[in-house]
């Protein structure tokens, strides 16, 4: 399902005729440097095709002849390579494989048959010349070709574009992607076609291997079965082996606006036909630019509208939407995560998780929150490295089906609460969209749901408790201006956890606390809200259960939030 989905995209994009999207037997990548050569083979200058500064430099991008798959073999790219393949300089092998890497390089491009006046013969005559090395140490830029040992390729002075796009070469491409008689049944395409021995390396997934590393792979006999080889055990045939590694390749690019981060997977996205889905996708859910700090937002709000205005409705809602999430895991990639869904079930999905995440907040607290924001508030330190390597693809699994949050992000994120003494406005959401989703599937119309803002008539002994220690860390503060640390940094966590432990010796402190207050008014208020807390509570439990504690620190952050409020004034009738 998952290459045939992308075979289908790539068969789409490339049917657009102003696609990026490479052609069979070329592939898209930057390419640093050319050697500018005359037609007698004399280099001439050496153009850098880098442009930015320092670490944001970038090369251009070139339509080049597809890449070869080398493992540990000598295998050549055509006409496009790095140093020691291209020209034979010896910079991290030994001599003589880097010989025989120069003579492979070599040997493809005469194998070729170029005529004398083509480009490419040009490059013949520059390789065979024994002082070529000579020349070029003449030449700008040979220093910091020796130092990086970047790709690099050829143009002929006078031409716009390099070597490998005269027309000798794209006709010496297309004889070679024709494939051979028929030999097995593809598994995707479910046509009689050759299969591919070794498929294209998948490139642009976060740690995996740099050289690339791939998803269909039969590296070792315990994987093999039916005295099938290698790659036979899954015949993939080689026009779709193109088509989806290409498809892959291109998600995962650089550039890619169909790709973002969720800990440790990659995931990228693309729908069945084009849709504004595809591109919104992003907003929803990465970090919105430091120029653009509004743009998520807007995205959400676009979401909300689509309901009424039917934007992310076409074809009767038919219209497929995929996610898939990848991690690295030695030389292959893991699926982490595969979602296949129509455009419509994935916008109201996407409502929904936007809707559970929200809770009252300050003025200068944004209405919604990236994925990895959400994340990161569960991670110690507050480092995207520090969050569990699984809960990143859960959680995001979860969103994309509408299940309940995983709970493992409630136990990180009241588990970080009660480290670091921090209700945030991040933390108070994830609980609250944990515990009402899991209420909400589970133990439907048993329990009441979590409110946006303060709930008096919610009697949960946890969320009392919660207000309660709110109320009498608001007392303390009031009696004691400016005092450094409050009752919430040296009991929250016995408090949430163990409340008997704590309250009854709070309350004692509480009277104290009451005598220093001088406004009458403020001590009988708080007396009041004290009253009011306390008729739902019959005794303090010897303990508070996951759940329960969540509901703690939602009822303290929102008799918090209810204290900063302005309270709307009453007209005398």
């Amino acid at each position: 399902m998952i290459l045939q989905a992308l075979k289908e995209y790539y068969d789409r994009k490339a049917a657009q005729t102003d696609s990026d999207i490479a052609p069979p037997g070329w592939e898209r990548k930057e390419l640093p440097f050319l050697i500018i050569i005359d037609r007698a083979g004399t280099p001439v200058s050496i153009e850098d095709t880098r442009e930015g500064e320092g670490k944001n430099k970038r090369a251009k991008t070139f339509l080049l002849p597809q890449s070869v798959k080398k493992s540990s073999n000598v295998a050549a790219n055509l006409l496009w390579e790095n140093p020691e393949y291209a020209l034979g300089l010896v910079i991290k092998g030994k001599p003589d494989r880097v010989a025989k890497q120069h003579k492979k390089f070599c040997d493809r491009i005469i194998a070729m048959k170029a005529p004398g006046a083509s480009p490419v013969a040009a490059v013949l005559r520059f390789l065979s010349n024994p002082d070529k090395i000579t020349a070029l140490e003449k030449i700008q830029g040979w220093e910091e070709i020796k130092e990086s040992a970047p790709f690099l390729s050829f143009r002929l002075v006078g031409d716009t574009a390099p070597v490998f796009r005269c027309p000798e070469v794209v006709a010496s491409v297309s004889n070679m992607i024709m494939t051979a008689a028929s030999s097995a049944i593809c598994l995707v395409t479910g046509t009689a076609e050759e299969s591919e021995r070794l498929h294209p390396a998948i490139k642009g997934v976060r740690d995996a291997n740099s050289t690339g590393a791939n998803i269909v792979s039969f590296n070792l006999d315990a994987f093999e079965s039916f005295g099938k080889k290698s790659n036979d055990n899954a015949p993939v045939g080689k026009t779709a082996t193109f088509a989806y590694t290409t498809a892959l390749n291109t998600l995962l690019g650089k550039d890619s606006k169909q790709k973002i981060q969720i800990g440790d997977a990659t995931t990228i996205f693309w729908s069945e036909k084009p849709d504004d889905f595809e591109t919104d996708f992003a907003n929803f859910f990465s970090e919105p630019p430091k120029d653009n700090p509004g743009r998520q937002t807007e995205a959400v709000k676009s979401l909300y509208k689509s309901a009424d205005t039917g934007a992310f409705i076409s074809d009767g809602d038919a219209t497929r939407f995929y996610v898939l999430g990848l991690s690295p895991n030695a030389a292959r990639i893991a699926i982490r995560f595969w979602k296949c869904s129509t455009v419509a079930n994935m916008a109201s999905c996407f409502r929904q998780h936007f809707d559970d995440l929200q809770i009252a907040h300050g003025p200068k607290d944004n209405d919604t929150f990236s994925l990895w924001r959400l994340l990161v508030s569960t991670a110690p330190l507050g480092k995207s490295e520090n969050i569990p390597p699984n809960l990143a693809g859960d959680t995001m699994r979860t969103i994309l089906e509408g299940a309940p949050y995983p709970q493992t992000l409630l136990h990180a994120t009241v588990r970080r609460i009660i480290a670091e003494h921090d209700i945030s406005h991040t933390r108070a959401a994830l609980i609250k969209a944990c515990l009402n989703r899991a209420l909400r599937f589970n133990n439907p119309n048993q329990e009441r749901e979590l409110s946006v803002s303060i709930d008096p008539n919610n009697t949960n002994i946890g969320y009392r408790l919660g207000r309660l220690f709110a109320v009498l860390e608001r007392i303390q503060e009031r009696a004691n201006p400016g005092i450094n640390a409050t009752i919430r940094d040296r009991f929250y966590g016995a408090a949430s956890g163990t409340p008997v432990t704590v309250f009854g010796n709070l309350m004692r402190l509480k009277n104290h606390h009451l005598s220093k207050l001088e406004n009458t008014g403020e001590r009988i208020n708080c007396e009041k809200m004290i009253g009011e807390i306390m008729s739902g509570i019959i005794d303090f439990p010897a303990h508070l259960p996951l759940a329960d504690q969540g509901r703690f620190a939602i009822g303290y952050y929102h008799q918090k939030q209810d204290f900063f409020t302005k309270k709307a004034e009453t007209k005398p009738e």
